[in-house]
């Protein structure tokens, strides 16, 4: 099952010249697989069979966050998923979940975090577009980490790539959360603003997150921000996933229905 959304997002032009045209950039977006929850390692299997037979050239699959559910440091649970996503035919990319490195556990969850998926901060680059992977529950949740700043650390990287076309990944969008009819604040204002000053001083184009396992997109600034479905079944949501293509200037994406 294929296409039902598409969404394009003109990338701002120099003044005096166009764009010049250049091979379109895929990458899938998987987000909350929830392993150990349910039946989310046959979810996660049949999203990378559908991935691997895709008909374009993916560059890179990108986990949003929400690996595990709250139970990272059970090796059984997190070397199964894994084994199932080396079966991709693609690099893939992380960024720990508020159900990965649990704020209650921290230093334990986060050390099996890093074991297992890498650093809190990661960057690639696929045809002169940097992707960068960052933790932000500290600013989602309004807690210390001692001895990491995701703010500090997001400058910090978009200084680092310069003039490059960045695209952010994260966990939890800055958006607040409506559920049972009533609104939910995920951000504190004054941490939403630093996050969105940071994020409109450089040359970051989108910014992609799940989290909300639901569809949604809207502006922070000039920069815009899409979160995306669920390959876990929660809210009585079809499991899902996203490819993203990069063109011209463009950014779209299309959602995958897992069969």
């Amino acid at each position: 099952m294929f296409v039902v959304a598409i969404l394009i997002l003109g990338i701002a032009i120099p003044a005096g010249g166009r764009a010049q045209s250049t091979a379109s950039l895929y990458f899938v977006q998987i987000t909350d697989t929830h392993w150990g929850d349910g039946d989310n390692f046959e979810r996660t299997q049949k999203a990378v069979e559908q991935i691997n037979a895709l008909p374009m050239q993916i560059k890179c699959v990108v986990h949003t966050g929400d690996i595990t559910s709250d139970n990272i440091e059970d090796e059984s649970v997190v070397e199964k998923g894994l084994k199932i996503l080396r079966e991709l035919k693609v690099p893939v990319h992380f960024v720990p979940g508020n159900h990965d490195i649990l704020r209650i556990r921290h230093p334990e969850t986060q050390a099996a975090y890093t074991k297992h998926f890498g650093p809190l901060v990661t960057e690639a680059e696929y045809d002169g577009v940097v992707f960068l992977m960052i933790y932000t529950e500290p600013l989602a949740k309004s807690f210390i980490l001692e001895g990491y700043s995701p703010l500090a650390e997001l400058e910090a990287a978009l200084k680092r790539v310069g003039k490059k076309l960045v695209i952010v990944f994260h966990h939890s969008p800055d958006a607040d959360k409506i559920y049972n009819n009533a609104i939910h604040e995920e951000w504190k204002k004054e941490i939403r603003e630093k996050w969105k000053s940071i994020l409109n001083s450089y040359n970051v184009k989108a910014v992609i997150a799940g989290h909300f396992h639901r569809d949604g997109h809207y502006l922070l600034g000039d920069v815009p921000v899409y979160f995306s479905s669920s390959i876990a079944d929660y809210f009585g949501g079809q499991a899902t996933f996203r490819v993203y293509e990069y063109k011209d200037g463009k950014l779209g994406y299309s959602t995958q229905y897992l069969e």
